[in-house]
């Protein structure tokens, strides 16, 4: 339906004055008709059948109070069908969704919408490029919007002027403690406490601001460094490569073109932050570009509209020292976009600049990329990066609890990551939705506390991890017969498979040398103790040894 609305024909001229306006009002309800008639528009409200029962009804006044509730519920509808591709999904759903945000009233050149309380009002003030744009896409023009608080209706309506912002205006919004206030709104401006439900919202928008992911031009954070960056055997191949290319980019290092692909939240972005740091660091007359796929999209058509494309290439192909794109699969049916990134990937690589890729995926799963590019993005190093093991996610929670100032027990570290398995944004995110919870409710971090908070089990529910299953998950990966791995064989395929299931044991089981030693054979503790640090000094220095290890340890 959207697009197709006719709202403009039901809503006031804004250039006509009340007598040209009650002059025309007939004739412009005629061409509503007649547009309907010619099937020009549709008549979703009937309009036409209303004109033919009632003909001498006067329509001069059709634009003020022209809506009913159903008309303004069938708008409010399109606006947030709109608004939902504009926003992120998670801050839609904890600040726009249902009630939260909702159209009341078109009056003139006006949008009225309520919200719930005044921290949601708070929060969604920060938005009102998107919900102009969405009013826009809806309605074929921009209005004036006025946000009320529907928790006191006497003060909504004396209070318009909380916030109104021209839509067609390019200045900022006041900030309300810099506008004139009513005597309502003086009277009602006390310190009240704020009620629970706010503060709690007030904890959750913390968290979400954390785990959301929709910034648009990047800026490189210093903040992310490889000093911080806590490496595991899910991520150091990618950690090794990118720290290779921080100290020798481009043609003088290993690795000219690097592609690392993961799921969301694991370290790809933190991982490009620390190379952009490095680089410069080290060599600060490089130029470095740090962009999105969907920025550089975005000034490619911009340049093509200002007829600038030769500007556009120039400034890749000619300045660029170090390109380094963030979700490249954002590429994907843009055909246009990819044949200019065609041109200036060979223009680089022949350059021997340094080219920089993360992806949700490898090459060759992004559907609607050109097989040419998909070709050229496999010419370097290809790396991925898999969800962090149990001492990885404990590492991150200890280092990333320093960062806030924030003590936590063992058995809070323990519980958070037993529950929190796939994304490092996620478990960054938990800390700091505890952090707020404390602060903004002033009460103590405590194991009850935190299993409310973040809704955890105990994670002694997990499933046990035993020594035998971890033989049979080692025997299925290795393909050995469990039988082989206790015998006597000594020869490099059993032996080695024997010490990565001692090592497993020891690591994830908590069994004894003792116990594992039996198990195996009936072997004596030193075998499983050198079998445990044979293992541990190899990880160091061997990434294919580090993904075996992970990848048996995600099947169990």
């Amino acid at each position: 339906m959207q697009g197709n609305f006719p709202f403009n024909e039901f809503l006031k001229n804004s250039n006509s004055n009340t007598n040209t306006h009650n002059e025309l009002g007939h004739s412009k309800v005629n061409n509503i008709e007649d547009l309907a008639n010619k099937n020009i528009i549709e008549d979703p409200f009937n309009i036409k059948q209303s004109l033919n029962s009632n003909p001498s009804q006067d329509y001069s006044s059709l634009s003020d109070d022209f809506f009913s509730a159903e008309e303004l519920e069938m708008m409010n509808c399109e606006i947030h069908n709109s608004l939902k591709s504009l926003i992120n999904p998670q801050k839609y759903a904890s600040f726009f969704q249902g009630e939260f945000f909702r159209l009341v009233n078109i009056d003139g050149e006006r949008a009225t919408f309520s919200t719930t309380t005044n921290f949601i009002k708070s929060f969604i003030e920060k938005n009102l490029e998107q919900i102009s744009q969405s009013i826009v896409n809806t309605l074929g023009k921009s209005y004036q919007i006025v946000i009320i608080t529907n928790n006191n209706n006497n003060l909504a309506n004396s209070s318009q002027t909380s916030l109104s912002q021209s839509l067609n205006s390019s200045g900022p919004i006041e900030p309300a403690q810099n506008r004139p206030k009513s005597a309502n709104e003086i009277s009602f401006s006390l310190d009240l406490e704020p009620v629970q439900e706010d503060l709690l919202s007030k904890v959750e928008s913390k968290y979400i601001d954390h785990v959301s992911d929709d910034y648009n031009n990047i800026v490189i954070d210093k903040s992310k460094t490889f000093k911080n960056f806590v490496i595991g055997p899910s991520n150091n191949m990618a950690y090794a490569a990118s720290l290779a290319i921080a100290k020798s980019p481009g043609k003088a290092g290993k690795y000219p073109s690097l592609y690392i692909h993961s799921n969301s939240g694991l370290g790809k972005t933190h991982l490009l932050h620390a190379m952009a740091n490095g680089i410069q660091n080290q060599y600060p007359h490089f130029v470095i570009c740090l962009i999105t796929a969907r920025d550089f999209m975005k000034e490619m058509i911009e340049s093509i509209r200002n007829k600038q494309l030769p500007e556009f290439r120039q400034k890749y192909s000619e300045k660029v020292d170090v390109l380094m794109i963030d979700d490249v699969h954002e590429l994907k049916g843009k055909e246009g976009t990819q044949r200019e990134f065609f041109h200036i990937f060979n223009e680089l690589y022949q350059k021997g600049k340094q080219l920089i890729f993360t992806s949700d995926k490898t090459p060759q799963e992004i559907n609607g990329l050109e097989e040419r590019i998909k070709t050229r993005l496999q010419w370097g190093l290809v790396v991925d990066i898999q969800k962090p093991d149990i001492e990885t996610r404990v590492a991150i929670i200890n280092a990333k609890a320093d960062d806030l100032d924030l003590f936590l027990s063992e058995d809070i570290v323990n519980l958070i990551a037993c529950n929190v398995k796939n994304s490092i944004r996620e478990l960054e995110g938990a800390l700091i939705k505890l952090s707020a919870y404390s602060d903004i409710m002033k009460v103590d971090i405590e194991l009850e506390m935190v299993k409310e908070v973040l809704a955890l089990r105990d994670f002694e529910d997990e499933k046990k991890i035993t020594i035998e299953g971890i033989a049979k998950q080692t025997s299925q990966y290795f393909k050995i017969p469990v039988a082989d791995l206790k015998s006597k064989s000594r020869t490099k395929d059993i032996a080695n498979a024997r010490f990565v299931a001692m090592y497993l044991c020891r690591k994830l089981a908590n069994a004894t040398h003792e116990e594992i030693g039996r198990f195996f054979g009936g072997r004596d503790h030193s075998s499983v103790v050198h079998a445990e640090q044979k293992i541990s000094e190899r990880l160091s220095q061997d990434p294919l040894l580090s993904k075996t290890i992970m990848t048996i340890e995600n099947q169990l």
